[in-house]
C-alpha cells in the first residue's frame, strides 16, 4: 500500500487475502505514512469503499494541517526576510513538494538553517512571539502559534568529522554561492537546498537517526521522492564523490537496496544501486530494524524518563545504545564501531547540559 501511494501505481489484493485495516492504520500512524497508505488504497483493487473512505478522512485531516503549516511558513519567512534575515528551510515541507500529493504527507516541525549573525537576529525576533523556547548546544526550539520551529546554525550531525566537513561545504555553497532552489509558497519564495545537496542531506539526516534511536518510513520515502523528482538533473558524479568522502558508500548502497526491494523505487532513478546479494541481505535487516523500533524509536518504552532516578535513566539509555550497536553491526560492522564512541560522547555531553 505504501508502494502504491508512493508511486501512484496500481496494486491488487487477492480475493482470499484477509487484511486487518485497523492494524494497517496503526502501523501507518506509527511510521507517519497514513497519507501514503490512503493514496495507495485509492489505487488498490479489492478494498471496500468504506475502508478507503476512512483512510481518506485521515488524509484530509493531514491535508488541512499541511495547508495551515504552509501558510504559517510563508508568514514566518516573510517576517524574517523583512528584518534582513535569510533562512533556509530544510526537510519537511520543502521535500513534501516532491510528492504526487504534497498535502497528504504527514508534517512535522519547521527546521530553519541560518548563518551565525542571522541566527542571533532570528532569536531576538522570534522569542517574543513564542509561547515557549529552549536552546541547546545544537539548536533553539520555539513554539509559535502552536507550531514547533527549530533554528539551526549548522547542518552537522554527531557522527564523524568527515561527514560534517562535507555538510559544511554544502552550507557554504547554499549561503555563500546562493546555490539553492526555490519553493513558491503562497506568493513567498522559500529557499531550499538545491537538489544535489538535498539528496545528500536528507540521506545523512535519516542515517543519523538510524544510529541514534531509529528511523521511520516517512524519512526514507522523502529520500525516494526527492531522488525521483530530480532524477534527470542530479549530478551523480558529485553525489558519489561526496558520499565516498563521508565514508558512507556502503550505507548508501544498503538503503538503496532497501528502497528498491521494499518500496518499489525504480532502479534507473536510484544512484549507486547494486543488485548484489550482500546489499539485499542488508536491506532485509534494515527493514526488520525499522519495523521493530518504529519511527524515531517510538516503539520503545521511554516511560523510564518520568519514573526512574537520573542515573537509572542514563543506564537504561546506555543499554539501548549497546543493544542497537549489536543490531547495527549486523548491517554495517566497521562503521558501527567507528560511530559508536562519538554517539556515546555526544550523549554524555547532552546529559551534562541537561538535554
Amino acid at each position: 500500500m505504501v508502494k502504491a501511494g508512493l508511486w501512484e501505481t496500481e496494486a491488487r489484493l487477492l480475493l482470499n487475502e484477509e487484511v486487518d485495516y485497523s492494524e494497517v492504520l496503526r502501523l501507518a500512524e506509527e511510521q507517519s505514512v497514513v497519507g501514503l497508505v490512503a493514496a495507495g488504497l485509492e489505487h488498490t483493487n479489492g478494498v471496500q469503499y468504506e475502508t478507503k473512505l476512512k483512510f481518506i478522512g485521515y488524509a484530509s485531516q493531514i491535508q488541512q494541517r499541511n495547508i495551515a503549516m504552509n501558510c504559517f511558513i510563508a508568514e514566518l519567512v516573510s517576517k524574517l526576510q523583512s528584518e534582513g534575515i535569510t533562512p533556509l528551510l530544510v526537510k519537511g515541507q520543502g521535500v513534501a513538494q516532491c510528492y504526487e500529493r504534497p498535502l497528504w504527507r504527514t508534517c512535522g516541525d519547521v527546521d530553519l538553517i541560518l548563518r551565525d549573525g542571522d541566527y542571533h537576529k532570528a532569536k531576538e525576533l522570534l522569542v517574543p512571539l513564542s509561547t515557549s523556547s529552549e536552546e541547546s548546544g545544537k539548536h533553539m526550539e520555539l513554539v509559535i502559534d502552536s507550531w514547533v520551529v527549530e533554528l539551526h546554525r549548522r547542518l552537522r550531525v554527531g557522527l564523524t568529522s568527515r561527514i560534517n566537513g562535507q555538510l559544511d561545504i554544502i552550507m557554504r555553497e547554499s549561503f555563500g554561492n546562493n546555490n539553492v532552489r526555490m519553493w513558491k509558497n503562497y506568493g513567498r519564495d522559500i529557499r531550499l537546498l538545491n537538489a544535489d545537496n538535498d539528496a545528500i542531506y536528507v540521506f545523512v539526516h535519516f542515517f543519523n537517526h538510524f544510529y541514534k534511536g531509529g528511523i521511520g518510513l516517512r524519512q526514507i520515502c522523502d529520500w525516494c521522492r526527492l531522488l525521483w523528482t530530480y532524477k534527470d538533473t542530479l549530478n551523480c558524479g558529485l553525489l558519489e564523490s561526496r558520499i565516498s568522502t563521508m565514508g558512507l558508500i556502503s550505507e548508501w548502497k544498503a538503503f538503496a537496496a532497501f528502497v528498491v526491494d521494499y518500496l518499489g523505487m525504480p532502479v534507473d532513478a536510484m544512484p549507486l544501486y547494486s543488485s548484489e546479494k550482500r546489499w539485499k541481505r542488508k536491506a532485509k535487516r534494515i527493514c526488520s530494524f525499522i519495523m521493530e523500533v518504529g519511527n524515531m524509536g517510538h516503539n520503545r518504552d521511554m516511560s523510564y524518563y518520568n519514573t526512574k532516578p537520573y542515573l537509572i535513566q542514563k543506564a537504561i539509555s546506555v543499554r539501548y545504545r549497546c543493544v542497537d550497536l549489536l543490531r547495527h553491526m549486523a548491517i554495517f560492522p566497521l562503521d558501527s564501531i567507528r560511530f559508536f564512541p562519538r554517539i556515546m560522547i555526544n550523549g554524555l555531553r547532552s546529559a551534562a547540559r541537561g538535554e
